[in-house]
């Protein structure tokens, strides 16, 4: 028998995340994209925004009305702005839709927190509480068979993946991790700004919301969880003169002698199955290009003996593993799929 192909609705089609996910899922075997929504663009064909669509996606956007949208799809991609998921989420959710978000509204557990960082107001609590966060290679058996996603940021994906297997083995001093992140200009979103100019960032590499990034305590979330007490980090972020990738550079004092072998065969067990991380070799770091265009995470470390501190280095593309990758990666586990179905591309390189 042929399996009838789930039916998606992609809900911020004109974003960088959104036309992400459009490139992805057409190639997903068991998914058929029968809906593209844009609250500012509705009627107007995909292909005018991106031509590089054109006899591709041959559809005029929609707008974004939970009872039009449930009429046509099983399943919801949000990739919308903070603040707006919030509102739109539980309406989908009430009309039957499972939902992964790609917003950062439902990643943080206590609204009032949400709220002091993000500046919008939080979702209810009841929604907070349901939405089951997606970290797919440390929470994935948590989102099998779930309705609700919230997709992970891209900073603390890339951050996340590359501590948590020595935090959780107690090997490192939470509270002594550093962490230096760079993201290229897509991460900033398509639209236009002083920020992302090309005369103001190209030949330009310059830190911004320094000690005030909204990741921080998504970051600080997970580690808590993880090791069992609150961990706070210092968290500064940088852009670089690119379009993709993110490189997340952290430092933490040893709690023992451990060996750069150590840490890689530690790794090399957390992630045993998870084809989506790899761990190099010793004296081997990895680099952004390494990884454009796909949904991988490469992690390497550095041990200094001298002052007993490591130096961990992990790589994603922002827009793949960092956003649409690994949003596809929670629909497949929480469809009971594989894992990495339609997600099995090789990384763009040079």
């Amino acid at each position: 028998m042929v399996q009838e192909k789930l039916r998606v609705a992609i809900v911020g089609s004109t974003g960088y995340g959104g036309v992400e996910l459009i490139r992805l899922l057409q190639a997903h075997p068991n998914v058929e994209i029968t809906s593209v929504i844009s609250s500012s663009s509705a009627g107007v064909p995909i292909s005018e925004g991106f031509p590089h669509l054109t006899h591709i996606i041959e559809r005029n956007l929609d707008g974004v009305e939970p009872a039009d949208i449930a009429a046509v799809a099983d399943v919801v991609f949000t990739a919308t702005p903070s603040g707006v998921s919030a509102k739109l989420v539980p309406q989908l959710l009430a009309a039957g839709l499972k939902v992964v978000d790609l917003s950062g509204d439902f990643r943080l557990k206590d609204g009032s927190v949400y709220e002091a960082w993000y500046k919008h107001p939080a979702p209810d609590s009841e929604w907070l509480d349901k939405a089951v966060y997606g970290l797919s290679e440390v929470f994935g058996s948590e989102v099998t068979g779930q309705s609700f996603i919230s997709n992970p940021g891209c900073y603390p994906t890339a951050t996340l993946l590359g501590l948590i297997p020595a935090l959780s083995a107690g090997w490192i001093d939470p509270k002594t991790l550093i962490i230096d992140a760079k993201s290229g200009v897509s991460g900033a979103g398509r639209g236009t700004s002083l920020t992302t100019h090309y005369a103001e960032i190209n030949e330009n590499f310059k830190a911004y919301k320094v000690n005030k990034h909204q990741h921080i305590p998504e970051i600080e979330q997970v580690l808590s969880q993880v090791s069992g007490a609150p961990v706070t980090v210092t968290f500064t972020t940088h852009l670089v003169p690119m379009t993709r990738g993110i490189m997340s550079t952290m430092y933490a004092s040893l709690l023992g002698t451990y060996t750069e072998d150590d840490l890689i065969e530690l790794y090399r067990q957390y992630y045993e199955g998870r084809r989506f991380v790899r761990i190099r070799d010793k004296g081997v770091w990895p680099a952004t290009k390494e990884v454009s265009g796909s949904n991988y995470c490469d992690i390497g470390f550095s041990v200094d003996a001298r002052t007993n501190r490591v130096t961990f280095i992990s790589v994603i593309d922002n827009v793949v593993k960092g956003a649409a990758g690994q949003a596809i990666q929670n629909l497949n586990l929480m469809m009971g799929w594989e894992e990495s179905l339609g997600l099995t591309f090789t990384p763009v390189y040079p």
